[in-house]
């Protein structure tokens, strides 16, 4: 129940916000949106406000706007409507198919925000948590549990200066002084070289929980949004060249991550959600027919030829596309369910 619960949060959380981003930029450049909805399929409750009808509908895993002069196959007076979707500059549509990711972004960032509000952000300490195998650290006497006091006779203050002192001196004896039991003592410890040329020892530090205030919390909250998209874009590169395992998820393995989350607190399940909501956001720019990327990319080359592609060729290439995505989904979620039941407890 816990993970149903939770599961109904976070996609309707990432939903909402996605399609809040459509849906505002619509309106703020003047798009008739002629319906708002969380979920797809049946409608299970729904409420006309003004021009726009909002809705709840049966599957949670996405959403949608519908603006009127979107669809070529509309007719009547949605298909002339002066304030259509079609009716807009190449700039104004840009931006509404934009806001939707973009809105994943800043509820990511707004997420982590949170959890640095409320639970602080972690602080890389000059105590050592881990030395690590085959290094100079643990060969020179260097143990888990001793704080760092200096390098070289030189005071150090916090891990980010550490670490400039030891990259600063590869193949070098270094003097490391360390406070252990309550007194210092002194580790004569020779640095080796990595792959980039700077020195290392191999020591892990520990961490520790900083709170912040909420300005800072902001701050923070979006520079670790952009620091994982870097990451999760580093990762697809070495996947796509057969430089790391291609591990990809359906809603199976989603929805058994979000159980797992729920289970452990309710911040960590809005760390689990941040870094879903980059994810989606990052998904939806790939230039991929039917998603965000690709109708932006049909935009750019408008603007580039001096006039629109053909509606009925376009929204085909988009029916096509999301046809694939649905196909590569049931093939990745029967992976998910298949793993879940080799992986059952007591096989062998």
């Amino acid at each position: 129940m816990l993970t149903l619960v939770a599961s109904v949060f976070v996609f309707g959380l990432l939903v909402f916000f996605h399609e809040l981003g459509h849906f505002s930029v619509a309106k703020i450049v003047g798009i008739k949106v002629t319906e708002f909805s969380i979920g797809f399929g049946p409608k299970l409750a729904g409420v006309t406000r003004g021009e726009t009808l909002y809705t709840v509908r049966l599957l949670p895993l996405g959403g949608f706007t519908r603006m009127a002069g979107m669809d070529p196959n509309e007719a009547g007076e949605e298909a002339d409507e002066p304030r259509g979707f079609n009716k807009k500059t190449i700039t104004q549509r840009i931006a509404v198919i934009f806001a939707g990711p973009l809105m994943n972004f800043l509820l990511a960032a707004l997420l982590l925000a949170v959890i640095f509000a409320f639970q602080g952000i972690p602080v890389a300490t000059t105590v050592i948590s881990e030395t690590v195998p085959d290094y100079p650290a643990i060969q020179s006497g260097l143990m888990p549990g001793d704080q760092v006091m200096a390098i070289n006779g030189q005071r150090v203050e916090n891990w980010d200066q550490l670490v400039q002192l030891i990259n600063e001196q590869p193949e070098q004896n270094i003097s490391v002084t360390v406070l252990r039991n309550g007194a210092e003592q002194q580790f004569s410890v020779h640095t080796i070289t990595d792959e980039s040329g700077t020195g290392k020892i191999g020591i892990i530090p520990a961490q520790e929980s900083r709170k912040l205030g909420l300005i800072q919390s902001l701050g923070q909250g979006l520079a670790w949004t952009g620091k994982v998209t870097v990451l999760i874009l580093d990762f697809i590169s070495k996947m796509i060249f057969g430089q790391a395992p291609a591990d990809l998820g359906g809603p199976v393995r989603v929805v058994s991550e979000i159980g797992k989350a729920a289970s452990v607190g309710f911040l960590f399940l809005l760390q689990m959600t941040a870094f879903l909501s980059i994810n989606l956001g990052l998904f939806n720019l790939f230039p991929i027919p039917a998603l965000d990327g690709s109708r932006i990319l049909f935009l750019f080359w408008e603007k580039l030829r001096g006039r629109p592609v053909d509606p009925v060729k376009e929204n085909f290439i988009h029916l096509v596309g999301f046809g694939l995505l649905i196909l590569l989904m049931v093939v990745i979620t029967y992976k998910d369910i298949l793993s879940i039941f080799v992986n059952v407890p007591g096989q062998q």
